[in-house]
């Protein structure tokens, strides 16, 4: 059985996961950029974020932080521990966001942070009293506005031929690479990685269909160090060879010269 709470020390090392049980954050110290399905905010001290069960989730910190996290054993868990708090506990549980902590909650959290909550029982209750705690506790506004994709467009356009990575992205959004993955997620339904790479395939489809440049130039123009990888992501991405492609806008072109005539 997992502990309910641990004291976890986040670095700039990327984590993208989700879990199937909901889980609260609490900042202690320095500042750890959060993103819960597509919603960014940081946390810091006196604040935390709610990950409800099953939500896709990113986080990471530049500088290192510091944090209480409280890993909600199951529903039925709430149910039989919280009591009268139970119902307001599932609500606070459900919905993702980062809250504020009021003086009272801040000095709990601050507390159960040095306790021996290795110990089962200090940290059983000490949840308990946590998450009893929070029920009034009000969301933070965690929205944001959509990402800037003429820009990070025209990068992976001009870079394409280079290594590219999501820090990259994330410097012309102005994010963190936690909350650019999770946000391209949540907007896209893909990864920053994966749309890089469809970007880079379909600049290649257009230079296989309006120049003559041979297939290996055109592979190392999008960042394709061999061109069998290239020849296989294309087919992937486009259900079709890049010779294939380059014959079927060669005949289409045939045809249009042909009709003209």
């Amino acid at each position: 059985m997992r502990p309910i709470l641990t004291l976890r020390q986040y670095t700039h090392d990327l984590i993208v996961h989700s879990h199937d049980h909901a889980q609260l954050v609490f900042g202690l110290s320095g500042a750890l950029d959060f993103e819960v399905e597509g919603h960014g905010s940081q946390v810091v001290q006196q604040s935390f974020v709610v990950v409800p069960s099953g939500a896709h989730h990113a986080c990471d910190s530049a500088h290192g932080s510091h944090c209480l996290v409280l890993d909600v054993p199951s529903e039925q868990w709430v149910t039989q521990s919280l009591g009268d708090h139970a119902e307001a506990s599932r609500r606070l549980l459900d919905n993702a966001g980062r809250l504020s902590l009021d003086a009272g909650q801040s000095q709990l959290v601050s507390w159960l942070a040095g306790s021996q909550i290795s110990d089962p029982l200090i940290a059983q209750q000490g949840a308990v009293l946590l998450l009893a705690s929070l029920n009034n506790a009000k969301p933070d506004s965690v929205g944001g506005r959509r990402l800037p994709y003429a820009a990070l467009n025209a990068h992976i356009d001009q870079y394409a031929a280079y290594p590219l990575q999501v820090a990259d992205l994330a410097r012309i959004a102005g994010l963190s690479s936690a909350r650019l993955h999770a946000r391209f997620v949540a907007e896209c339904g893909q990864t920053p990685m994966d749309y890089i790479r469809s970007r880079r395939l379909h600049i290649a489809v257009g230079l296989l269909r309006d120049s003559a440049l041979p297939i290996g130039e055109i592979a190392c123009r999008v960042g394709y160090s061999s061109q069998s990888a290239f020849a296989a992501a294309v087919l992937r991405e486009f259900g079709a060879s890049p010779g294939k492609l380059r014959r079927e806008a060669n005949a289409g072109w045939l045809i249009d010269r042909t009709s003209n005539q």
